[in-house]
């Protein structure tokens, strides 16, 4: 039986798009054939992009991920930005949904289940106005696939209006992606090369 928030909609699961799985996959071997010391460079520069946003004057918080296997490593954004002051904290999955715990560079971290680590479980939750978003693959319309369990989509619809950054490397791009009802488009895209503004 799936409950949901009082507060919230019902958001139902995803369901598997097999043209959407063809174009995660091929996107990941693209992204993880990727040269490591190139990827630590262009992470330093997706860094100094995403700094760059015009979406600073928030007071936060900002949510950002751990990066796992060859994903555009966002800790150097997180560390300028709680330089900066800024509230931060990081995605769990917790009964199939998507929450935010607080977290602070150099905190401990767990394993959060599918490969991630996650703030641990005393620290409290709380609802981001910032999120920056891991990318499978990605269009310039601000369309986006993640892993497939569809997380973020329906993290984005529960938290209602936030400011929605996608990072990833120029090689994860896609002419168009086959978006469905339940995605939810991106406001910003970075990479090594471009900064987005979509839509």
């Amino acid at each position: 039986m799936t409950t949901t928030r009082p507060d919230t909609p019902f958001i139902p699961p995803v369901s598997p798009s097999p043209r959407k799985a063809a174009l995660r996959d091929a996107a990941l071997t693209r992204r993880d054939a990727l040269d490591l010391d190139s990827r630590l460079d262009w992470d330093q520069d997706i860094a100094a992009r995403v700094l760059a946003l015009p979406v600073w004057d928030s007071p936060g918080p900002v949510s950002a991920y751990w990066p796992m296997r060859s994903e555009a490593d966002p800790r150097p954004i997180l560390e300028a930005l709680h330089g900066r002051g800024l509230p931060l904290c990081l995605p769990a999955i917790v009964e199939k949904r998507m929450i935010f715990r607080r977290w602070a560079p150099y905190e401990p971290i767990v394993p959060g289940g599918f490969g991630t680590l996650v703030p641990a479980p005393a620290e409290p939750e709380t609802k981001p106005a910032i999120l920056i978003v891991p990318l499978a693959a990605f269009d310039r319309r601000g369309h986006r696939i993640g892993y497939g369990k569809g997380y973020y989509d329906r993290a984005l619809t529960e938290l209602g209006p936030t400011v929605s950054i996608g990072i990833g490397y120029a090689a994860q791009e896609i002419e168009a992606m086959p978006d469905e009802p339940h995605d939810r488009r991106l406001d910003w895209i970075v990479t090594e090369r471009d900064t987005i503004r979509c839509g």
